[in-house]
C-alpha cells in the first residue's frame, strides 16, 4: 500500500477540505489567548510558533497519525543505527556520527584531531608560506556541499571570526568567481583548501588548477605543498596536484555532501571561527540530535516542522515556500536550505520506484529581512499565491548597534502579523482610506507561517539551527517514503556537459545533439 492510500493519509486529505475555506482569522478567534500557548514549543533556548499555520487541534493529531503510519520513529532508529537507508546507493546516513564527541566513531576523532592541529598551526603562524610569511587568507575551492555550508555558516558567524585570517569562498566554474579574489590576494601568505571527495568535480578542479597556477607562477613547484590542503578520499590524485598526504583531510562516503559541513568540510569554517567555536557548533547540533531522536512526537521540533511542511505542501496545495531570515548574518540561510531540502526531497517516486501519488517538496526561496520587504513580500500579500513562510529572528543582535534591532525585530512581527491577518475593505475604510483606493488596499491575508526564536546568533545555536532543519527534511523524506539521500537528478547535467565541452574545442560530432543545442552551440562558438 501507498502512504496516501493509508487511512492516515485519507483521513488528512478529508480534513483538508473542511480547513481550505477558514481563515486565519477565524481560528484565532475560536482559540483566543490561547492559541499560542497551545501551538508553540520550547526546547534548549529555541522558540517555534507554529500558531500562523491553517491548522487546528485535529489537523495536528491527523498530522502526527501519519507520521506513526510512515513509521517516523523506526527510520530514525536505523538511520542512527547506521542501516544503509540510501538504499539506491547501499549506503548509511550517519551526519550525527560527525558531531557526537567522545562517541563518535575512532575515524571521525582522529580526522578532527587533525584539523584541530591544522587550524591551531594556521592561526599560531607555526604555518609559513613559501616566502615564510604567515597565512593571513585562506581560499575554500568547493561546490554544492563543499561550498554552500561552510559559506553560510561563516558568514552567519562574522561576528565570531578570527581577527588575523579572512576566509573567502570559490565555487563557481566562471572565471569572474576566481578572477577578482586572486587579484586581491599574495600567493606568499593565501593557503588554498580544494574540497572534492573524489578530486575529479570538474568546477572544483577547474578551479584549483588556476589557482595552482597562480601560486607556481610567484613562488614555484615547490610552494604548492606549502599553500594547498585538501578535503577529499583519493590520495593518488591529491598527490599528483602537489599536495601531502598529511595534508589531505578524509571524509566518507556516508556523509551526504549537503550534510558534511560537521566533516572535514568543516575546515574553511574552522579558520574563519576558531577551532574552539567550531567544537560549539558541533555541540549545538549534537544537541538538537539528542531532542530529535529523544524526544515524543508532540514535544519534537523537526518532526513538528515536518508535518507542518507536508501538510502546506501536500493537503494544502503550496507549490512553494519561503525562508525568511531576519538576520542579515543569515542571509545565505536560504540558498543554503534549497541544497538541502530541494536536492534531497526534489523526487517524483518512492522508495519502491513508484510515481508519487501527491506532490512533495516545495520550491524553495527567500532572503534576509528586512530586505525582501522591498522586493518580493508585495506578492506574499496580494499575489494571490499560497506561499508558506518561515521566519526566523534573533532575540539579541549580533552586532547590537543602538536603534537597529528591536526595528528590524518590529518588522518581523508585522510582516507574520500582516500575512497571517490581512486588512478587509472595511478596516481599510475605517483607516481613512478614499473610496477609489480601497480595493487596492486588500489584503487577503491567511497566508501560514512559522516563527522560530534563537536566543542569540552564537556557533551553539547555529549547529542547532541547521540540524533542526536537516531533521525535518529527513522526516518529510519519511512521511513521503522517497529517499532523501541520493541525487540521481543532479547528474544527467553533469554528463550531457562532459559530452558538450569537447565540442566548444571543435572535437566530436555534434550531430548526436537536439536542433537547439546544435543551433546554440554554433552561435557560441562563432560559427554563424
Amino acid at each position: 500500500m501507498t502512504l496516501t492510500a493509508t487511512p492516515a493519509w485519507q483521513a488528512l486529505a478529508a480534513h483538508a477540505g473542511q480547513m481550505r475555506p477558514r481563515h486565519l482569522r477565524e481560528l484565532f478567534s475560536e482559540d483566543g489567548d490561547g492559541r499560542f500557548a497551545r501551538f508553540s514549543l520550547r526546547h534548549d533556548g529555541l522558540l517555534l510558533d507554529f500558531s500562523k499555520q491553517r491548522i487546528d487541534a485535529t489537523t495536528l493529531a491527523l498530522l502526527r497519525d501519519l507520521a506513526e503510519a510512515a513509521d517516523v520513529a523506526g527510520w530514525k532508529r536505523r538511520m542512527a543505527a547506521g542501516e544503509p537507508i540510501n538504499h539506491t546507493e547501499g549506503r548509511a546516513v550517519r551526519h550525527m556520527a560527525l558531531r557526537a564527541g567522545d562517541a563518535a566513531p575512532a575515524e571521525v576523532r582522529s580526522v578532527l584531531s587533525r584539523l584541530q592541529r591544522c587550524c591551531e598551526r594556521i592561526h599560531s603562524g607555526e604555518w609559513r608560506g613559501f616566502a615564510g610569511q604567515r597565512i593571513t587568507d585562506v581560499v575554500n575551492i568547493g561546490i554544492g556541499g563543499s561550498d554552500l555550508g561552510p559559506r553560510m555558516a561563516a558568514r552567519a558567524l562574522s561576528a565570531w571570526q578570527q581577527p588575523d585570517i579572512a576566509v573567502h569562498f570559490v565555487s563557481n566554474i566562471d572565471g569572474a568567481d576566481i578572477a577578482p579574489l586572486l587579484g586581491r590576494l599574495d600567493p606568499r601568505s593565501t593557503l588554498f583548501v580544494v574540497a572534492s571527495k573524489t578530486f575529479t568535480t570538474l568546477e572544483t578542479l577547474t578551479n584549483a588548477r588556476t589557482a595552482r597556477d597562480w601560486l607556481v607562477a610567484a613562488g614555484g613547484e615547490s610552494a604548492v605543498a606549502r599553500h594547498f590542503v585538501a578535503l577529499s578520499t583519493n590520495l593518488v590524485r591529491t598527490l599528483e596536484f602537489g599536495i601531502p598526504s598529511d595534508q589531505v583531510f578524509q571524509f566518507w562516503d556516508w556523509v551526504g555532501g549537503r550534510f558534511s559541513l560537521w566533516s572535514a568540510i568543516g575546515l574553511p569554517l574552522a579558520l574563519a571561527v576558531g577551532w574552539h567555536h567550531f567544537e560549539q557548533l558541533l555541540a549545538g547540533a549534537a544537541a538538537l540530535d539528542r531532542h530529535f531522536i529523544e524526544a515524543p512526537p508532540a514535544d519534537n521540533l523537526p518532526l513538528t516542522l515536518a508535518l507542518l511542511g507536508v501538510w502546506n505542501s501536500s493537503f494544502l496545495g503550496a507549490s512553494t515556500a519561503a525562508v525568511l531570515p531576519y538576520s542579515q548574518s543569515l542571509s545565505l540561510l536560504p540558498a543554503y536550505l534549497q541544497q538541502l531540502e530541494m536536492e534531497s526531497n526534489g523526487k517524483s517516486v518512492d522508495r519502491a520506484g513508484r510515481p508519487l501519488a501527491a506532490p512533495a517538496a516545495p520550491i524553495l526561496w527567500g532572503e534576509a529581512g528586512t530586505n525582501g520587504q522591498h522586493s518580493f513580500f508585495q506578492l506574499l500579500h496580494q499575489g494571490g499565491r499560497l506561499v508558506p513562510c518561515d521566519f526566523i529572528a534573533l532575540r539579541q543582535a549580533d552586532f547590537p548597534l543602538a536603534g537597529h534591532h528591536p526595528a528590524l525585530l518590529a518588522n518581523c512581527l508585522a510582516q507574520s502579523a500582516a500575512l497571517a491577518f490581512g486588512q478587509t475593505a472595511a478596516e481599510a475604510e475605517a483607516a481613512g482610506t478614499p473610496e477609489a483606493l480601497v480595493p487596492y488596499k486588500v489584503f487577503p491575508g491567511n497566508q501560514p507561517s512559522t516563527t522560530l526564536v534563537l536566543p542569540a546568533l552564537t556557533p551553539y545555536t547555529l549547529g542547532q539551527l541547521i540540524a533542526l532543519y536537516e531533521h525535518k527534511v529527513f522526516c518529510q523524506g519519511v512521511l513521503w517514503d522517497i529517499n532523501s539521500f541520493d541525487q540521481w537528478g543532479v547528474e544527467l547535467g553533469k554528463q550531457l556537459a562532459g559530452r558538450l565541452s569537447p565540442l566548444f574545442a571543435g572535437h566530436g560530432d555534434p550531430g548526436a545533439f537536439d536542433a537547439s543545442t546544435r543551433g546554440l552551440l554554433a552561435a557560441l562558438t562563432g560559427d554563424r
